[in-house]
């Protein structure tokens, strides 16, 4: 077993605080960026008009013949 360990410093509360702060500033750069791109539909009206085109027959499954 290793008697010798690291002493706290100072500057790991620092560098903490420091990275905190750094990813707090990219977190609002990322918000302000996305602010305004998607559409809320508030009108009622969705975007997906249509999921697929219509449906003429039923879907046939079939057992392995082999």
């Amino acid at each position: 077993m290793d008697t010798q360990t690291p002493a706290p410093n100072a500057d790991d509360g620092q560098a903490s605080e420091e990275t905190k702060r750094k990813f707090r500033e990219a977190l609002d750069r990322k918000k302000r960026q996305s602010q305004g791109k998607g559409t809320d539909h508030l009108d009622g009206n969705s975007a997906i008009h249509a999921t697929h085109g219509p449906v003429s027959n039923q879907k046939e499954f079939r057992r392995k013949s082999g």
